[in-house]
């Protein structure tokens, strides 16, 4: 396998019906999890509880293993949230290609020339307000390609042929059924299940999922309290033990990928509050289950950054950003903390940091030349008020921004190694895949028109 992994990412693609034992199986969907193991191939059956082979090839030839089983349909009651049979195989090191039936899955490059980054995708269906956005209850016309453009925005993306896709977290927004009389949202399903998820991610995502491999990475959405379970079914890319997926955690392990010679860490940021760092977490102040024990404490993550080993040019990846603007209030007082021992930058090694959480398009670049920001949260659901102005200027985890831009459309951006080592170039798409604005990415600053 062309990749070398300390731990995990994700690769996805829509695939055609493979054999298995029931004759009314369904093959919904197949991805591929890349882990310190090695690649993992994955299938997402209906009506099925025995997996299919999977086809391999390498330079030393062809041959088929068979898929073991991750987790069989849940038959726990009437309507069981997840009916659907999950099956994986660890595949053999030096794999060149992997099939099921006549559908490839794709592999990681050897060499890496396109990234594309995106976030905060599903369709909000919310009745309340929300504790972690501050924001009312919104629906939006889930049937609406302009109201979520999500579909509109994977086939654009995937027109692009990038060879390596990030989401950095927030899949499932569908947390309350549609009021009655709504037309927009009639009939949508809601909760953490397998309806949910094939509405609001799987199926509007299909053209990208097969265009190409997939770092996903866990939102708040995707805390155990939420849409927890599935993420961990579906994109966790730890392997199952005796028949079940790991279980859903407050704090995963960080997560190191190399493509190509391009590192990639994830931290699992989902729980990390956006305020109150080692103030504990009262319900008065915050929402508790968002809470990582102990409290609010960023000492779990500052263990987690210590114990992280980035090489020159990694990128963090993480759902909520280290340094970012959400109506001009600053966010997250939980990672900034953590970066003590560092003055407030990032490990050395570090030279971008990229994250979503925050609902708009948003880059920062700051006066001491730490780690420049990305925040791409801007995949389809409901959109944040704009910043109006620059951010120059405004002070944050100890630092001041000396360049910043920012958008609040719906979109996508593609990264694009230079030849100058840690230098990239990223270009920010409308929803229609137009090209808006090229930015150049430096190891301590981005350059944007």
């Amino acid at each position: 396998m062309p990749i070398r992994s300390a731990a995990f990412a994700l690769a996805l693609a829509t695939v055609a019906p493979a054999s298995v034992a029931q004759a009314k199986s369904k093959l919904e969907f197949a991805y591929v999890v890349l882990g310190s193991q090695g690649a993992v191939a994955r299938a997402v059956y209906t009506d099925a509880t025995t997996c299919p082979s999977l086809a391999l090839a390498s330079q030393s030839g062809k041959s088929t293993q068979p898929m073991t089983v991750r987790a069989l349909p849940d038959a726990s009651d009437k309507k069981p949230p997840f009916p659907v049979l999950v099956c994986e195989l660890l595949i053999p090191a030096g794999t060149t290609a992997a099939a099921i039936g006549k559908q490839k899955l794709p592999l990681p490059p050897d060499t890496l020339a396109a990234v594309a980054v995106i976030g905060d995708t599903g369709c909000r269906l919310k009745a309340d307000k929300d504790a972690d956005h501050d924001d009312e209850g919104k629906f939006q016309d889930c049937d609406s390609k302009s109201a979520w453009p999500f579909s509109t925005l994977a086939k654009n993306v995937a027109k692009h042929k990038p060879q390596l896709l990030v989401h950095v977290g927030d899949y499932i927004y569908r947390e309350s059924p549609c009021p009655k009389g709504d037309k927009g949202c009639k009939g949508s399903p809601y909760g953490d299940n397998w309806d949910t998820w094939k509405a609001d991610f799987f199926k509007p995502a299909a053209p990208l999922l097969a265009a190409a491999p997939w770092i996903a990475t866990r939102g708040n959405h995707e805390i155990c309290t939420r849409a927890g379970d599935g993420f961990v079914l579906f994109l966790d890319p730890r392997l199952a033990t005796d028949q079940k997926p790991p279980a859903c955690g407050a704090l995963l392990d960080p997560l190191t990928v190399t493509v190509g010679s391009q590192q990639f860490i994830m931290l699992d940021s989902s729980n990390a509050p956006d305020e109150c760092p080692d103030s504990g977490c009262d319900t008065k102040t915050s929402n508790a289950p968002e809470c990582p024990k102990p409290g609010c404490s960023a000492k779990a993550y500052a263990d987690q950054f210590a114990a992280m080993k980035p090489t020159d040019g990694a990128w963090l990846v993480s759902h909520r950003p280290v340094w970012g603007f959400k109506n001009k209030s600053q966010l997250n007082a939980t990672l900034q903390a953590a970066l003590g021992q560092w003055n407030g930058k990032l490990p050395p090694g570090f030279t971008l940091a990229v994250a979503g959480h925050i609902h708009i398009w948003e880059t920062l670049s700051f006066s001491d030349q730490r780690s420049p920001q990305f925040v791409i949260g801007n995949g389809g659901t409901s959109l944040a008020h704009a910043i109006k102005g620059k951010l120059n200027g405004k002070e944050i985890g100890g630092t001041t921004v000396s360049s910043s831009r920012s958008a609040s459309k719906w979109g996508f951006t593609i990264f694009t190694p230079t030849k100058q080592a840690a230098t990239w170039t990223a270009t920010y798409y409308s929803t229609k895949g137009n090209d808006k604005f090229t930015c150049t990415v430096q190891p301590t600053a981005v350059s944007c028109p």
